[in-house]
């Protein structure tokens, strides 16, 4: 939801970082395996109990994953992307992305582990509407890219990367709140899943309707 709003703002800052980075022969494909891996200490802190340093590291990942695209915009060209680094972005952060709740869940298996599961069902569903809508947008020549110069097509909705990382910051500052947290983002994600499927009925329902005729 406030994804579009946010990247508005910090994209310049990102850019000019990004650039600074490509002239210093670093890859945007090496910048997303950084995030990935402090992802991955991000949430063996968190298992390990160590919720503060487990933020710093979440936040550190962030950062590249949010870096990678600007160093890939300042080191191919300008609205170029790379397919391979929008796979590697999309893989890994999806990984990130289901890696912090299990963290969680490990860290306090019997107050976390059926909050922790309903959050990553929901995930679950909730990337594969993402994933399949853009695909078929893809296969179909449409014009998705409103998300800036991206190698997959973004949409829109209540639960999108900006909400994901302020309720994961949450879930490290009141770890004794993460069920309560956890419950009430799983329903923020079956919202955007569903809006996601409705959006598909409008924008793919045509053929149905060449079916009946």
């Amino acid at each position: 939801m406030f994804d579009t709003r946010v990247r508005a703002v910090i994209d310049p800052v990102l850019d000019r970082v990004g650039h600074g980075l490509a002239s210093a022969g670093i890859s945007a494909n090496g910048v997303t395996w950084i995030g990935f891996v402090l992802g991955v200490f991000a949430a063996v802190s968190i298992a390990a109990g160590h919720f503060g340093l487990g933020l710093a590291l979440l936040l550190a990942s962030r950062i590249c994953d949010g870096l990678d695209g600007s160093v890939a915009r300042a080191g191919i060209g300008r609205g170029k992307t790379s397919d391979l680094g929008g796979f590697l972005d999309i893989v890994l952060d999806f990984a990130f992305y289901g890696m912090i709740p299990f963290a969680f869940i490990l860290a306090d298996p019997a107050a976390n582990a059926v909050a922790g599961g309903v959050l990553l069902l929901v995930f679950y569903a909730n990337g594969a509407s993402f994933l399949t809508y853009a695909l078929m947008v893809e296969k179909r020549g449409l014009d998705g890219h409103d998300r800036g110069s991206k190698s997959l097509v973004y949409t829109t909705g209540l639960a999108e990367g900006t909400e994901t990382i302020v309720v994961f910051v949450a879930f490290c500052l009141f770890p004794d709140w993460f069920s309560t947290i956890a419950y009430v983002f799983a329903g923020i994600v079956v919202i955007t899943t569903v809006t996601r499927i409705v959006l598909a009925y409008q924008v793919f329902g045509a053929d149905l309707l060449d079916e009946d005729n």
